[in-house]
């Protein structure tokens, strides 16, 4: 079969990659609505508080590995093999999670098996959406990205739901029931389009990066997401600390939905506004935000800086592989991309864990998003010396 006609599509065929990749990120997005499940995760388990964080750390971790390696084996496989197959390793994740006897089994089926393949789903959607619509990357991975972040707006209220009528169980149940839906339909759709990623490009001209842009790539966007993990990461227990404990649920669905506001926003924007404004201009306002918020009193300006991480969260993540698309290249972006979201990984890690062990220590989040304020400051550095 020709290379050329199935390595790249366009018009309806290109619309039907985004829906296809669209539907499976929906459902893979509810990952960040962990932040309902700490609770029920301490009192079931018995363990402390930067102990469940660590589920959704090891989770991200995973998922990381999964966007840093998939990219060497997505040419292998046909683009409806892969979106079925991630969603299919993240069901049985899921259910072993549902029936978990302890701890070490709940991160197993939803660190390990869920976490990875969301990163295979979520990585290889936003690739092959962009590769589709080539021109339109940036409105492509920002639909992508939208839908991810879609599906952790929407989650929180159905797992909330699930877990006063069932639990855990009821609501992992719940999560394996749709994956298989998504996957299977979504796997379906794309599969009529001739839509696949080529093999990774070996040092093709405009793909050429030096050592020392990795590192301000990785710098930037690594001490900008982490803010947005740490907050993710434990949005209910922050409304449940200020006194906002009857808004619980919907502390992670209010971030998260302004994060589907901003993943949509910075798609377009990494279009049309230079790299260098738009995201050492996104990290300093963010650092404000998370600076007021660490005073803030209880009530509304709680609820309006969780808005503001998640919008700034949202445009942040659309933003980075859409420029880095259209400065390396499509042929080279899922390698370079890949290197670059380990930074996310290692924010994943060390941003969840850090703010439960800094609450377990001082009984609040107030030194967690101080030091999330500075780091915001590190990433608009980091941006302003490679755009210069």
């Amino acid at each position: 079969m020709d290379k050329t006609k199935t390595s790249a599509v366009s018009g309806h065929a290109g619309r039907r990659v985004i829906v296809a990749a669209g539907l499976l990120c929906l459902v893979l997005g509810s990952v960040h609505a962990f932040s309902v499940f700490l609770a029920p995760l301490e009192t079931a388990y018995s363990v402390s508080r930067a102990s469940a964080s660590l589920i959704y750390s090891i989770a991200l971790i995973t998922l990381t590995i999964s966007v840093l390696v998939g990219p060497r084996y997505f040419h292998h496989l046909s683009a409806g093999s892969i979106l079925l197959a991630s969603g299919l390793v993240a069901a049985a994740g899921t259910l072993i999670t549902a029936f978990a006897p302890g701890i070490i089994a709940v991160v197993f089926g939803y660190s390990v098996l869920f976490g990875a393949a969301n990163g295979v789903g979520y990585g290889f959607g936003l690739q092959i959406a962009a590769k589709a619509n080539q021109g339109r990357e940036g409105m492509a991975m920002g639909i992508v990205t939208a839908c991810y972040a879609t599906g952790a707006m929407i989650a929180p209220a159905g797992f909330q739901w699930a877990l006063s009528h069932g639990g855990m169980q009821t609501a992992m149940l719940g999560l394996c029931i749709a994956l298989i839906a998504v996957s299977v339909c979504g796997a379906m759709i794309i599969s009529s389009t001739e839509a696949r990623l080529d093999a990774p490009a070996q040092q093709a001209a405009r793909g050429q990066i030096r050592s020392s842009e990795v590192a301000l790539l990785w710098t930037g966007f690594g001490a900008s997401v982490f803010s947005g993990l740490m907050v993710i990461g434990h949005a209910a227990e922050i409304a449940r600390a200020d006194q906002l404990a009857h808004l619980i649920w919907m502390a992670p669905a209010l971030i998260a939905g302004f994060n589907l506001a901003g993943s949509l926003s910075g798609g377009y924007l990494a279009d049309a506004v230079s790299p260098k404004r738009l995201l050492a201009g996104l990290a300093v306002f963010l650092s404000g935000v998370l600076a007021l918020l660490a005073v803030s009193e209880p009530g509304l300006p709680v609820l309006a800086g969780l808005a503001c991480v998640g919008f700034c969260y949202g445009a942040i993540i659309s933003i980075y592989p859409a420029i880095i698309a259209k400065r390396y290249g499509m042929a080279n972006s899922p390698r370079i991309y890949g290197r670059v979201f380990t930074a996310w990984g290692a924010a994943g890690l060390a941003g969840p864990w850090l703010a439960g062990a800094l609450f377990d220590a001082t009984g609040g989040y107030v030194i967690a998003l101080a030091t999330a304020a500075g780091l915001s400051l590190v990433s608009a550095a980091a941006v302003t010396v490679l755009f210069r």
